[in-house]
């Protein structure tokens, strides 16, 4: 694998990008409805974008009240830990502005992948989208 990096998204000047991972992993693969996933917080988050070279592959967000979400790896670049990459990425950026608790829902099958990064499950399974979730939640020492 070729150099893979994570970096801070404008969502206006890579809004192409933004738009074409989350379309190809939640609309597309996960059949989740278009006015599900696209809402007005998009403009007011900061977003992350993961490349390998220049080639947009990833992207996360991070609202101001420290949740994160929308986390997406295009289905080629599974397993290489670009998902660890982008929430290390977010984690830090909530610390960095003082949001000493991150907070998610996650999809019930990825529970795993959060809890390796200090998050632990605070509500019981629900659905989102027709998908099962559970509420995780990290707190910074």
């Amino acid at each position: 694998m070729s150099k893979v990096h994570v970096r801070l998204a404008d969502w206006h000047k890579d809004n192409a990008a933004l738009r074409r991972i989350r379309e190809a992993v939640f609309i597309n693969e996960q059949s989740v409805a278009p006015e599900l996933e696209w809402d007005s917080e998009d403009s007011q988050a900061i977003h992350f974008l993961a490349l390998e070279d220049d080639y947009p592959i990833g992207t996360a967000r991070l609202l101001s009240d420290g949740h994160i979400g929308r986390v997406s790896v295009l289905r080629d670049w599974r397993g290489l830990k670009v998902g660890e990459r982008l929430m290390q990425a977010a984690i830090a950026e909530a610390e960095q502005r003082g949001l000493r608790q991150q907070h998610l829902s996650a999809q019930v099958h990825a529970t795993a992948f959060y809890e390796r990064l200090g998050f632990r499950i605070v509500s019981d399974e629900y659905l989102e989208a027709g998908i099962p979730h559970v509420d995780m939640l990290r707190e910074s020492h």
